[in-house]
């Protein structure tokens, strides 16, 4: 088209001219808005800008976002060292459901919007949603087109519309928040490559991907519990919330503190003003209706945030989910795991990977997980009552207390060698156990895996499987052993005891009982200690096994000498003495001039004690039992620091202490330390004294014992003693 002066084109079209003379007009390259090519214009020609695209706006509304002020400075600090180093940031921003990764992402970016005044864009990817995840496809033309280009240079195929992406945006201040992500490859096509942008992704899984390229991993937590009732203030006021403050505490609890659950607990209220907190939470506290109750509408239910959760999990991860509702404790191991869904323990932790990267799963030390809270952990329940028959359930439950049974009884022969011929047949041994390199690993695992192992116990009686039940608890009497735990070691024992009441076993019975009076009698209560030990007794004098007999003989004796009658002591050790030796248990017999050893020693006879400690010596070296060994070490000790011959008892007691601290057994530390207390008193060094019972009752932390009460007395006299010396001092002083 040809244009006149003026800018009016001529009348008629210049029809004279050559059509080889004709213009080529032709536009390389790519432009945005609109293109006007012409030559020939008849009439009035008038051209105007068109109006441009405004910078993209596209963040959701601010938020309500309580506390989290850790984790904005954490996301700030990332801002800055990124754009310091020049290179695009990226925060993947992780934690489960309703736990408010979404809140946390928009309230920062809202924070920092200024900084980027090219745009900030937003696309919700849907990664947990009912249908399918949004495509990179899609959100890449809608991002695009916000930028300015026009739709009808937008390509068609992921590879063109990235490569655009990339150009548009190099070196844009941008700011992108991708909400929801279920992959890594649905986000890496979405990253800005501008230095000068940011770029926040929230999702329920750990993307490996994207923190194996650059990604700073940012954890969103549940809310502490000030912040947890400032959001309730937020919704019902502070008024209201304060005038039940334990209530409130409850609510918070009940809602594990998890943002989207207290918001519909207080959306709830809100809408009843004649509802108490209490109320609330009392609807709250019947935990089978907790879900249910926690619903406003789909998009406000904990239970549909983590129905989305498990609808995207394959089914064999789906499966392991359902079935680890069942575990009774509270962590479960790769082992465990196999022995429920009765799968290789190899293929039991790839799922258990598969679950924590869902972020319903949480990993904790020594390769255990737990549910990532309560309200997961009850979803789960609740899908394997609905999805599971009861049969399945039964046989998976059944499955893993055989599989605690089994490798709580390896772990004690690798404690205990001499403790042959137990019952451990409750249930079939499981296909794998775990195995153990050594005393060390045993002690290690029963102690990590006490909790799980209670819970066992109760549930293994409860379901009516009385014999699983007993079994386990003696197979933990060597980590009460050596480490203690007694009033939950009470709990466990009389669970034990009941159990094997109901199997009506009076051979278990007698065992519990002893296990039993044995933890009463260490924490202060010979009396009742006695009154087991009385029943076990007449139980075996009925059944004719004079062994165990003299092993309540034994038992009644440490209960008298608890209680200060030394001559009945005294009496009863010799009494299991000579049964023992009558029925050839040399092991026994020597445990038992062990303990005749200690009242001697508590009567002042310290050379007599040791001529009957050195007569156990034999009797203990014939079997691998290191920990009755280093006893019998820590009782010469104090025998010969009894009878004044200190340095030989400071020989036995270092000796003793040694073994203790090799074997791991808290219980003999703290009594090394107190013998070493005592025989430094007697050697004139009482802050060595103080040393060695204040190390022994941090050892022991256990209020309970009477070993503990008895390391107060001795610091105590210490303390009288140091004062009556002052006193004394001054009144030197004074006479002068």
């Amino acid at each position: 088209m040809s244009l006149s002066e003026g800018g009016h084109m001529s009348k008629w079209p210049d029809s004279d001219r050559n059509p080889a003379e004709n213009t080529h007009n032709e536009m390389a390259g790519m432009a945005f808005g609109s293109v006007v090519q012409f030559r020939d214009v008849l009439g009035g020609l008038h051209l105007h800008e068109p109006t441009s695209l405004p910078v993209p706006n596209q963040l959701l509304p601010r938020p309500r976002l309580v506390d989290r002020r850790a984790t904005l400075a954490e996301l700030d600090a990332m801002r800055e060292e990124h754009a310091l180093a020049g290179v695009p940031g990226t925060a993947l921003i992780t934690g489960s459901a309703g736990v408010g990764k979404s809140a946390l992402a928009l309230a920062w970016a809202h924070n920092v919007r200024a900084h980027y005044p090219d745009g900030q864009l937003y696309a919700d990817l849907r990664g947990h949603a009912d249908d399918k995840p949004v495509s990179p496809l899609t959100v890449l033309g809608d991002f695009l087109h916000a930028l300015g280009v026009p739709i009808e240079l937008i390509p068609g195929e992921l590879a063109g519309r990235a490569a655009l992406y990339r150009t548009v945006t190099h070196d844009r201040r941008l700011l992108v928040l991708l909400d929801d992500a279920m992959t890594a490859a649905q986000v890496r096509p979405l990253l800005p490559a501008s230095p000068a942008g940011v770029t926040l992704v929230t999702s329920r899984l750990r993307l490996a991907g994207l923190l194996a390229g650059g990604a700073r991993g940012v954890y969103v937590d549940r809310l502490d519990t000030a912040a947890a009732l400032d959001l309730l203030r937020d919704t019902l006021g502070a008024e209201r919330v304060d005038r039940e403050p334990e209530a409130a505490t409850e609510l918070t609890e009940l809602c594990m503190r998890l943002p989207l659950a207290l918001s519909v607990a207080a959306a709830r209220l809100a809408s009843r003003p004649n509802w108490t907190l209490g109320e609330m939470a009392a609807v709250l506290a019947g935990e089978q209706r907790r879900l249910a109750v926690l619903t406003i509408g789909d998009d406000m239910a904990v239970r549909s945030a983590l129905d989305l959760s498990y609808r995207a999990l394959r089914p064999d991860a789906a499966r392991t989910y359902r079935l680890l509702g069942l575990v009774p404790g509270t962590t479960f191991s790769g082992g465990a795991t196999a022995a429920l869904a009765d799968i290789p323990a190899v293929e039991a932790r790839r799922l258990l990977g598969i679950l924590t990267d869902a972020n319903l799963l949480t990993d904790t030390a020594g390769g255990r997980y737990r549910f990532h809270h309560a309200l997961v952990r009850l979803h789960a329940v609740q899908l394997a009552d609905a999805n599971e028959r009861a049969e399945t359930r039964e046989e998976a439950v059944v499955r893993l207390l055989g599989w605690y049974l089994g490798t709580a009884a390896r772990a004690e022969r690798r404690l205990r060698p001499y403790r042959t011929g137990l019952p451990r047949d409750a249930e079939p041994r499981p296909s794998e156990v775990t195995d153990f390199g050594g005393p060390d690993d045993a002690l290690a695992w029963l102690e990590s895996e006490r909790a799980n192992l209670t819970a066992a116990v109760t549930t293994a009686h409860d379901r009516g499987r009385h014999a699983t039940a007993w079994q386990l608890t003696d197979a933990m009497w060597s980590l009460y052993l050596f480490r203690g735990h007694h009033l939950e070691r009470l709990d466990v024992e009389r669970t034990g005891l009941a159990a094997a009441r109901a199997c009506g076993d009076p051979v278990a019975e007698g065992k519990m009982l002893g296990r039993v009076g044995l933890t009463l009698n260490a924490l202060g209560e010979p009396d009742e200690a006695a009154a087991h030990f009385n029943v076990a007794l007449d139980l075996w004098r009925r059944l004719g096994d004079r062994d165990r007999e003299a092993g309540s003989l034994r038992r009644l004796g440490v209960v008298a000498a608890a209680q200060g009658d030394h001559t009945q002591a005294i009496t009863r050790f010799l009494a299991a003495i000579e049964l023992y030796r009558e029925e050839r248990a040399d092991r026994k017999a020597a445990l038992a001039l062990v303990e005749l050893g200690g009242v001697l020693i508590t009567q002042g006879r310290g050379a007599d004690a040791v001529i009957y400690l050195e007569q156990a010596r034999p009797g203990l070296a014939k079997v691998d039992d290191e920990y009755n060994q280093a006893r019998l070490e820590i009782m010469l000790g104090r025998a010969h620091t009894n009878a004044g011959a200190l340095p030989t008892a400071a020989a036995h007691l270092h000796h003793g202490l040694a073994q203790m601290t090799t074997l791991g057994s808290s219980v003999g530390r703290a009594a090394a330390l107190e013998a070493l207390g005592e025989l430094a008193q007697k050697s004139g060094h009482r802050e060595e004294a103080r040393h060695h019972w204040e190390q022994a009752l941090t050892i022991l932390n256990d209020p309970t014992t009477a070993t503990t009460t008895r390391l107060h007395t001795h610091l105590a006299s210490l303390s009288e003693a140091a004062t009556e010396s002052a006193d004394g001092q001054t009144g030197g002083a004074r006479a002068q």
